[in-house]
């Protein structure tokens, strides 16, 4: 993996970390973004082929839908609108 990735990445998990800190149950606001995160991208997938959008689960959608949750989801859908 390059450097820029790995920074990129550390950056995002310091981030998210920083802000669920700042909750009143902070294991609690980690663990439901996450979940709302694979629960976005299991559902992308589950409604492609009615839709036609699909993101593959791979180890950087997997990533972005547990660190940054279901905004992060969005942000892949989106990006994925514009490259494709």
């Amino acid at each position: 993996m390059n450097l820029l990735a790995l920074l990129g990445a550390g950056a995002s998990v310091l981030a998210v970390a920083r802000s669920a800190a700042h909750q009143k149950h902070p294991l609690r606001a980690v663990l439901a973004g996450a979940a709302c995160g694979l629960a976005g991208l299991a559902l992308v997938n589950l409604l492609a082929p009615y839709t036609g959008v699909l993101l593959p689960l791979n180890r950087f959608t997997a990533f972005v839908g547990v660190v940054l949750g279901l905004p992060g989801v969005i942000a892949l859908l989106v990006l994925n609108a514009i490259f494709l």
